[in-house]
Protein backbone atom coordinates (compact mmCIF):
# COMPACT_ATOMS: atom_id res chain seq x y z
CA UNK A 1 0.00 0.00 0.00
CA UNK A 2 2.60 2.46 0.69
CA UNK A 3 4.73 1.60 -2.28
CA UNK A 4 1.56 2.26 -4.13
CA UNK A 5 0.87 5.54 -2.55
CA UNK A 6 5.20 6.68 -3.05
CA UNK A 7 4.98 5.27 -6.94
CA UNK A 8 1.46 7.44 -7.58
CA UNK A 9 3.42 10.61 -6.00
CA UNK A 10 6.81 10.22 -7.39
CA UNK A 11 5.13 9.65 -11.13
CA UNK A 12 2.22 12.47 -10.74
CA UNK A 13 2.98 13.58 -13.97
CA UNK A 14 1.67 10.09 -15.60
CA UNK A 15 -1.67 11.01 -13.71
CA UNK A 16 -1.77 14.41 -15.23
CA UNK A 17 -4.57 13.83 -17.52
CA UNK A 18 -6.92 12.16 -15.48
CA UNK A 19 -6.04 14.74 -12.82
CA UNK A 20 -6.86 17.15 -15.10
CA UNK A 21 -10.47 15.40 -16.36
CA UNK A 22 -11.35 14.70 -12.34
CA UNK A 23 -10.43 18.12 -10.77
CA UNK A 24 -10.90 20.71 -13.93
CA UNK A 25 -9.95 24.38 -12.67
CA UNK A 26 -8.95 22.73 -9.31
CA UNK A 27 -5.88 21.27 -11.04
CA UNK A 28 -4.28 24.56 -10.58
CA UNK A 29 -4.38 24.07 -6.86
CA UNK A 30 -2.98 20.66 -6.55
CA UNK A 31 -0.26 21.68 -9.00
CA UNK A 32 0.54 24.33 -6.69
CA UNK A 33 0.51 22.44 -3.87
CA UNK A 34 2.87 19.53 -5.64
CA UNK A 35 5.51 22.04 -6.40
CA UNK A 36 5.39 24.05 -2.95
CA UNK A 37 5.70 20.71 -1.09
CA UNK A 38 8.52 19.36 -3.16
CA UNK A 39 10.67 22.65 -2.40
CA UNK A 40 9.25 23.41 1.04
CA UNK A 41 9.10 19.79 2.69
CA UNK A 42 12.25 18.03 2.50
CA UNK A 43 10.59 14.77 2.96
CA UNK A 44 8.49 15.72 -0.26
CA UNK A 45 12.10 15.95 -2.20
CA UNK A 46 10.81 12.90 -4.35
CA UNK A 47 7.93 14.55 -5.58
CA UNK A 48 8.55 15.46 -9.50
CA UNK A 49 9.42 18.88 -9.67
CA UNK A 50 10.36 19.25 -13.40
CA UNK A 51 8.78 16.59 -14.80
CA UNK A 52 5.83 17.89 -13.34
CA UNK A 53 5.90 21.64 -14.60
CA UNK A 54 7.49 20.29 -18.45
CA UNK A 55 4.56 17.99 -19.01
CA UNK A 56 2.13 20.28 -17.49
CA UNK A 57 2.94 22.97 -19.90
CA UNK A 58 3.30 20.62 -22.43
CA UNK A 59 -0.66 19.51 -22.36
CA UNK A 60 -1.65 23.23 -21.87
CA UNK A 61 -0.26 23.41 -25.46
CA UNK A 62 -2.37 20.23 -26.19
CA UNK A 63 -5.40 21.16 -28.32
CA UNK A 64 -8.39 21.11 -26.40
CA UNK A 65 -6.88 20.88 -23.45
CA UNK A 66 -8.39 22.81 -20.32
CA UNK A 67 -5.37 23.83 -18.70
CA UNK A 68 -3.91 27.61 -19.93
CA UNK A 69 -0.21 28.28 -19.88
CA UNK A 70 -0.99 31.83 -18.19
CA UNK A 71 -2.25 30.59 -15.31
CA UNK A 72 0.45 27.74 -15.04
CA UNK A 73 3.74 29.52 -15.01
CA UNK A 74 2.41 31.98 -12.31
CA UNK A 75 0.93 29.21 -10.85
CA UNK A 76 4.61 26.93 -10.45
CA UNK A 77 6.70 30.42 -9.63
CA UNK A 78 4.62 31.25 -6.95
CA UNK A 79 4.46 27.41 -5.19
CA UNK A 80 7.86 27.31 -5.75
CA UNK A 81 9.23 30.60 -4.25
CA UNK A 82 6.83 30.52 -1.57
CA UNK A 83 7.97 26.62 -0.35
CA UNK A 84 11.57 27.53 -0.59
CA UNK A 85 11.28 30.73 1.53
CA UNK A 86 9.46 28.32 3.91
CA UNK A 87 12.29 25.66 3.70
CA UNK A 88 14.71 28.56 4.61
CA UNK A 89 12.25 29.55 7.59
CA UNK A 90 12.13 26.15 8.76
CA UNK A 91 15.94 26.09 8.18
CA UNK A 92 16.14 29.32 10.05
CA UNK A 93 14.50 27.97 13.44
CA UNK A 94 16.29 24.20 13.54
CA UNK A 95 18.56 25.56 16.22
CA UNK A 96 15.59 25.35 18.39
CA UNK A 97 15.70 21.26 18.53
CA UNK A 98 17.65 19.56 20.87
CA UNK A 99 18.11 16.82 18.49
CA UNK A 100 19.13 19.34 15.55
CA UNK A 101 22.02 21.07 18.45
CA UNK A 102 23.34 17.34 18.83
CA UNK A 103 23.77 16.40 15.39
CA UNK A 104 25.64 19.47 13.88
CA UNK A 105 28.30 21.23 16.21
CA UNK A 106 29.19 24.59 16.59
CA UNK A 107 32.26 24.00 14.31
CA UNK A 108 30.46 22.46 11.61
CA UNK A 109 27.75 25.66 11.40
CA UNK A 110 30.50 27.89 11.79
CA UNK A 111 32.21 26.28 8.40
CA UNK A 112 28.18 26.59 6.85
CA UNK A 113 27.95 29.86 7.32
CA UNK A 114 31.09 30.56 5.91
CA UNK A 115 30.52 28.67 2.69
CA UNK A 116 26.90 30.57 2.62
CA UNK A 117 28.61 33.99 2.89
CA UNK A 118 31.38 33.13 -0.08
CA UNK A 119 28.95 30.73 -2.41
CA UNK A 120 25.10 31.04 -0.88
CA UNK A 121 24.16 33.11 -3.97
CA UNK A 122 25.12 30.72 -6.87
CA UNK A 123 24.81 27.42 -4.27
CA UNK A 124 21.10 28.62 -4.07
CA UNK A 125 20.63 29.97 -7.96
CA UNK A 126 21.87 26.72 -9.23
CA UNK A 127 21.06 24.30 -7.16
CA UNK A 128 17.15 24.81 -7.66
CA UNK A 129 17.97 23.27 -11.33
CA UNK A 130 19.70 19.94 -9.42
CA UNK A 131 16.32 17.12 -8.39
CA UNK A 132 16.94 16.63 -4.45
CA UNK A 133 19.27 18.83 -3.90
CA UNK A 134 17.23 21.87 -4.30
CA UNK A 135 14.83 21.46 -1.83
CA UNK A 136 17.88 20.95 0.79
CA UNK A 137 19.50 23.87 0.18
CA UNK A 138 17.25 26.43 1.50
CA UNK A 139 17.05 24.21 4.38
CA UNK A 140 20.71 24.58 5.14
CA UNK A 141 20.69 27.94 4.01
CA UNK A 142 18.65 29.07 6.53
CA UNK A 143 20.31 26.88 9.07
CA UNK A 144 23.76 28.45 8.10
CA UNK A 145 22.27 31.86 8.41
CA UNK A 146 22.63 33.06 5.35
CA UNK A 147 21.34 36.20 4.93
CA UNK A 148 17.54 36.75 4.25
CA UNK A 149 17.70 39.43 1.46
CA UNK A 150 20.58 37.97 -0.31
CA UNK A 151 18.66 34.46 -0.16
CA UNK A 152 15.36 36.37 -1.73
CA UNK A 153 17.44 37.74 -4.43
CA UNK A 154 19.10 34.82 -6.06
CA UNK A 155 16.38 32.33 -4.80
CA UNK A 156 13.85 34.61 -6.96
CA UNK A 157 15.91 34.60 -10.06
CA UNK A 158 16.80 30.76 -9.85
CA UNK A 159 12.69 29.92 -9.48
CA UNK A 160 12.14 32.59 -12.42
CA UNK A 161 14.71 31.04 -14.86
CA UNK A 162 13.55 27.43 -13.75
CA UNK A 163 10.13 28.21 -14.35
CA UNK A 164 9.84 29.85 -17.60
CA UNK A 165 12.63 27.26 -19.06
CA UNK A 166 10.96 24.40 -18.04
CA UNK A 167 7.54 25.51 -19.28
CA UNK A 168 8.68 27.18 -22.06
CA UNK A 169 10.60 24.12 -23.42
CA UNK A 170 7.15 21.90 -22.64
CA UNK A 171 4.84 24.29 -23.96
CA UNK A 172 7.33 24.04 -27.30
CA UNK A 173 7.02 20.24 -27.23
CA UNK A 174 3.49 20.34 -26.91
CA UNK A 175 3.21 22.11 -29.79
CA UNK A 176 4.59 19.35 -32.27
CA UNK A 177 2.35 17.54 -34.31
CA UNK A 178 3.60 13.76 -33.22
CA UNK A 179 3.40 14.98 -29.41
CA UNK A 180 -0.40 16.54 -29.99
CA UNK A 181 -1.04 13.00 -31.66
CA UNK A 182 0.60 10.94 -28.95
CA UNK A 183 0.36 12.42 -25.51
CA UNK A 184 -0.81 9.92 -23.50
CA UNK A 185 2.19 7.12 -24.95
CA UNK A 186 4.54 9.57 -24.52
CA UNK A 187 3.55 9.97 -21.03
CA UNK A 188 3.13 6.28 -20.27
CA UNK A 189 6.74 5.77 -22.01
CA UNK A 190 8.43 8.64 -20.11
CA UNK A 191 6.85 6.42 -17.03
CA UNK A 192 8.39 2.62 -18.28
CA UNK A 193 11.50 4.80 -18.89
CA UNK A 194 11.77 6.29 -15.05
CA UNK A 195 11.40 2.23 -14.15
CA UNK A 196 14.68 1.21 -15.83
CA UNK A 197 16.60 2.42 -13.63
CA UNK A 198 15.30 0.35 -10.78
CA UNK A 199 15.02 -2.94 -12.91
CA UNK A 200 18.40 -2.60 -14.00
CA UNK A 201 19.84 -2.31 -10.26
CA UNK A 202 17.38 -5.22 -8.96
CA UNK A 203 18.35 -7.76 -11.46
CA UNK A 204 22.24 -6.48 -10.43
CA UNK A 205 21.46 -7.30 -6.88
CA UNK A 206 19.52 -10.87 -8.17
CA UNK A 207 22.60 -11.77 -10.12
CA UNK A 208 25.10 -11.06 -7.62
CA UNK A 209 23.06 -13.12 -4.92
CA UNK A 210 23.08 -15.81 -7.13
CA UNK A 211 26.29 -15.75 -7.90
CA UNK A 212 27.01 -15.39 -4.11
CA UNK A 213 24.79 -18.79 -3.10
Amino acid sequence: MISNVLYFLSHLQLYLLPLVETLGGWVYIALFAIVFMETGLVVFAFLPGESLVFFASTLAAITGSSLDIKILVPVFFFAALIGDTVNYEIGRNLHRFPLFRRLLSEDKLAKARAYFEKHGGKTVMFGRFIPLIRTFIPLISGSARMDYKRFSIYNLLGVLIWVVLGSSLGYFFGQLDFVQNNFSVILVSFGLISIVPGIMISLYRLIKNRQVI
